[in-house]
């Protein structure tokens, strides 16, 4: 294979990733656009891993002072000459990333928020040389600069300058240049996200509050501020009387394409690798997602898979997005489900669509308040995507891609072992049903078990509508800690489904499971059990001594099954 650009694989520095020679899918019309049409405060929101960065990144390097024109040769931004010239290298740029704000209380978050504004506060210490700035602002700018002795690197900038710090820098950049300053804050709303789970929100909203409301805020010395973040944060009054922001969510139409990969950009990207035979395989699992009027790809996922596919033409499809999370979003919407909610979570694996009203200002305070909110919130950070509007604010939602539907298939595995462990008792009788060959209350308690839980009507798309049930049975036999439990495990002439050793009685347990199309629940049993007689199934159970064994043929349709012992 001829020589190739690399994948820019957690890359989000633009410079770096053109200088380095990295493969770029062009979003520089994004500056044109917002040449046009911008507002005074600009705020998009989108899910995590889909651009933010790197388009907040390309805006620096554009409009900043002594920046380096060619690196936009050859990009489409560069056949807008007129525009170039007015804008391109002409402004003094604060550009920080709140990303870093975090900390177990409040003090360790407020430090971490002068870090970040300090370091970004030392690039400008020309400052200190400035012909255009009296004393007092100069020792203004070095209250903002002054790190702690023998404390490494610690800022040790007042509260109330980092209150107002991002103004201070704002307003000596402008003085010294005498031109207004671009501001590009991004994740903007992550230090909020992190106070909320370990329990100082009120103070982390009353510290944004002030430094954003004196940056943003009838700001002689701003020209213009882009933030970006997944949520839309309005109701917290961290914006309070704020009248000149424009707000760019997912459901707007303006600047749709320019976070997240079309269609067209994906396909000339295979081709570009030659992975073009793989695109309905990108497609399935990464697709699916709907900014405004346009259908997107993750970008994360996308460059990943396609990495991997250029290391391995057989490479499988692998959860990359949401195992950058810890998808604390879709515990909280199980742990609050009710039988309705259940339900629709059904409907959606499924792939159905549910129609919800969508509140996409909500506060973090709120989230717990209903389920409802849940919709939103899950919504917005790209768990779930719209079809399309009924009606005001209510959208057709539905999972985007195979992914994320793997995704919920997983959490709601997890939640069906957690919930099974709350009752020991029944649980204990399910399992002591196989080795007693008693086929009737292993069926009587499986049916009431899907019955009142979460089960899947149907997989629409899965190449195996079994192993969504193959994972409940699994997670519930690992009550027992002492069973061995081999899953897909070969043994004579094939891969059993599950298979069970109990060294004590020297019991092997055979399980194998089918899907009953059409609730045809006798016929799918029976091909269950002869499969494992054909299959020699219990070879490998002879092999390791055990001398009982029982086998078990059992057949799932939605919420009902059938237990059939050999």
């Amino acid at each position: 294979m001829s020589y190739k650009k690399k994948l820019p694989v957690g890359v989000d520095s633009f410079s770096k990733l053109i200088r380095q020679n990295f493969y770029y899918i062009d979003k520089t019309d994004l500056l044109m656009n917002l040449l046009n049409n911008w507002a005074e405060v600009n705020l998009f929101t989108r899910p995590r891993r889909f651009g933010k960065s790197l388009n907040m990144s390309m805006m620096q390097t554009f409009f900043e002072i002594g920046c380096d024109k060619t690196l936009f040769d050859g990009l489409k931004i560069s056949e807008e000459k007129e525009l170039c010239q007015e804008y391109m290298g002409q402004f003094p740029v604060i550009s920080v990333s709140l990303k870093g704000v975090e900390g177990q209380n409040f003090q360790e978050a407020l430090a971490a928020m002068k870090w970040i504004i300090g370091q970004e506060a030392l690039r400008f210490r020309f400052l200190l040389d400035s012909s255009r700035l009296s004393a007092e602002d100069k020792e203004i700018y070095r209250q903002l600069i002054e790190v702690g002795k023998g404390e490494s690197g610690l800022f040790i900038m007042s509260n109330d300058t980092l209150g107002a710090s991002l103004k201070i820098l704002s307003d000596l950049l402008c003085r010294h240049y005498g031109k207004g300053v671009i501001l590009l804050i991004d994740e903007y709303d992550v230090p909020l996200d992190k106070a909320f789970q370990y329990g100082y929100y009120d103070q982390m909203v009353s510290l944004l509050r002030i430094v954003f409301g004196n940056v943003l805020k009838t700001n002689s010395s701003l020209y213009f501020a882009v933030l970006t973040g997944c949520l839309r944060i309005s109701k917290e009054s961290i914006f309070t009387g704020l009248n000149n922001l424009k707000t760019l969510t997912i459901t707007n139409a303006q600047f749709d394409e320019y976070f997240g990969f079309t269609d067209k950009e994906v396909r000339e990207m295979l081709s570009y690798y030659e992975l073009e035979e793989h695109y309905e395989t990108m497609k399935e699992w990464y697709d699916g997602y709907r900014f405004g009027k346009t259908d997107v790809y993750c970008p994360w996922d996308a460059i990943n898979f396609c990495d991997d596919l250029r290391a391995d033409d057989e490479a499988y499809p692998q959860n990359y997005w949401s195992n950058t999370s810890g998808n604390a979003i879709v515990h909280r919407l199980l742990n609050k489900a009710d039988s309705v909610t259940k339900n629709e979570i059904e409907n959606l694996i499924a792939g159905n669509e549910i129609i919800k009203e969508i509140h996409q200002e909500l506060t973090y305070s709120e989230l717990d308040q209903s389920v409802e909110n849940l919709w939103s919130v899950l919504f917005t950070t790209g768990y779930l995507t719209q079809r399309g509007r009924v009606d005001g604010r209510k959208y057709r939602l539905a999972i985007p891609n195979r992914e994320i539907r793997e995704l919920f298939i997983t959490q709601i595995r997890e939640w069906f072992r957690q919930t099974s462990r709350n009752d020991t008792g029944t649980l204990e009788t399910f399992c002591q049903a196989f080795p007693q060959k008693n086929a009737a209350k292993i069926e009587e308690l499986l049916n009431e078990y899907l019955w009142h839980t979460i089960s899947i009507r149907d997989i629409s798309g899965r190449e195996k509508k079994e192993n969504f049930y193959h994972g409940i049975l699994q997670g519930l036999l690992r009550y027992k800690e002492n069973w061995l439990i081999k899953s897909n495990a070969e043994s004579g002439e094939g891969y059993s489904d599950i298979l069970i050793e109990i060294p004590e009685s020297r019991t092997g347990i055979i399980i194998e499971i089918k899907y009953a199309e059409g609730a045809a629940f006798d016929l799918s049993c029976h091909k269950a059990v002869e499969q494992i007689r054909e299959k020699h199934y219990d070879a490998i159970l002879l092999e390791d001594g055990m001398e009982n064994i029982i086998k078990y043929g059992i057949a799932f349709y939605k919420k009902r099954c059938k237990v059939l012992l050999v």
